[in-house]
């Protein structure tokens, strides 16, 4: 028995502290500041401006597990309107990239996130790195 703790104790001081249940990659989106913050591992990589829903248009908030992703991406419900590299994590919601940045940082979607296009294309990234299930898309007021 002894011989077990011994070991055990050996063991976590080499390998140290077990990783908390935190997701790799968080998306963490701000409806009232529109602003989305990109944390891996805990650490903030960005700060974007976002476009929400518009009136009529909310985004549902909660935390989401991505539920699929499409490098290229054509609204089917919204005039074939480019959606390029959409994390959708909810229903048809995504996390997408713009071509109208002019109006990020204020609410002018149909639910989605807007972000731009270098944005999106990390956040993107770092999804497909660290795989869907270590991500997670935090939305709040």
């Amino acid at each position: 028995m002894r011989f077990l703790a011994m070991t055990l104790l050996a063991l976590f001081a080499l390998f140290g502290h077990a990783r908390t249940a935190e997701a790799a990659v968080e998306a963490r989106i701000n409806i009232s500041t529109q602003r989305m913050v990109v944390l891996v591992d805990g650490v903030k990589t960005g700060e974007y401006a976002v476009s929400t829903g518009r009136r009529g248009y909310g985004t549902p908030t909660g935390a989401f597990k991505p539920q699929h992703m499409h490098k290229k991406y054509y609204s089917h419900k919204y005039h074939n309107s480019p959606m390029p590299n959409s994390i959708f994590f909810t229903g048809g919601i995504a996390v997408h990239g713009t071509y109208e940045t002019a109006r990020l940082g204020s609410p002018a979607s149909h639910g989605c996130v807007r972000v731009a296009p270098r944005a999106a294309a990390q956040l993107y990234d770092l999804v497909r790195q660290h795989g869907m299930d270590n991500s997670r898309i935090v939305v709040t007021y």
